[in-house]
C-alpha cells in the first residue's frame, strides 16, 4: 500500500469541525475500515500500546496545510478511547502526533477530552474528570490547551 492510498482511505472535512465521544460511531459508519496492510504500515510505528485487540478508525483529513498532511484516527484500546491527529510530509514521513479528544478511564475515574478545530488550524481542547460515577462530575477539574497546527504539520501549544 502507497502513502497516497493509505490517505484516502480519511475523507476531506471542512473546518471548523468538533469531536467529541459520539464522533467515533459515525465515522466508524460512514468509513471503510483500515486494512491490516495500512495499520502495520503507517499506524503502528507511530503508536504504543497496542495489543491485538486495539481497533482504529480512520476520521478524516485536514486540507489547507501547505506542506503536510493531516490525518485524525481513533484509537479504541482498553479502558482508553483516542483520537489522535497525526501530520505527515507528503512523502509519508511523520511530522507531529497529538491526541487531541477521547475517554480515559484509570480504573477509578473518567477523564473525558473534547476538541474543535477552527479555519485557522487553532485545536482547541477541554477535559473533565467524573470520579465513580457518571453523575459524579467535578467541574472545577476542568482543563482547556491549545494547540495550533502550523503550515509545516507542527503543532504548538499556545500559552
Amino acid at each position: 500500500m502507497t502513502f497516497n492510498q493509505f490517505i484516502q482511505k480519511f475523507p476531506e472535512e471542512k473546518l471548523p469541525i468538533s469531536i467529541t465521544e459520539e464522533s467515533a460511531s459515525a465515522y466508524s459508519l460512514d468509513n471503510e475500515p483500515l486494512s491490516e496492510k495500512a495499520i502495520e504500515e503507517f499506524i503502528l510505528p507511530i503508536e504504543t500500546g497496542v495489543d491485538e485487540l486495539t481497533e482504529f478508525v480512520p476520521c478524516f483529513r485536514i486540507e489547507g496545510l501547505k506542506d503536510a498532511i493531516a490525518l485524525l484516527y481513533w484509537k479504541a484500546a482498553l479502558l482508553s478511547y483516542e483520537y489522535v491527529l497525526v501530520t505527515f510530509e507528503k512523502s509519508g514521513k511523520l511530522i507531529d502526533r497529538q491526541v487531541i479528544a477521547g475517554t480515559v478511564s484509570d480504573g477509578h475515574g473518567i477523564v473525558r477530552t473534547v476538541a474543535s478545530i477552527d479555519e485557522a488550524m487553532t485545536i482547541y481542547m477541554v477535559s473533565g474528570m467524573a470520579e465513580g460515577a457518571e453523575d459524579e462530575y467535578d467541574a472545577s477539574t476542568s482543563t482547556a490547551k491549545e494547540l495550533e497546527m502550523l503550515p509545516d504539520g507542527r503543532m504548538i501549544e499556545l500559552a
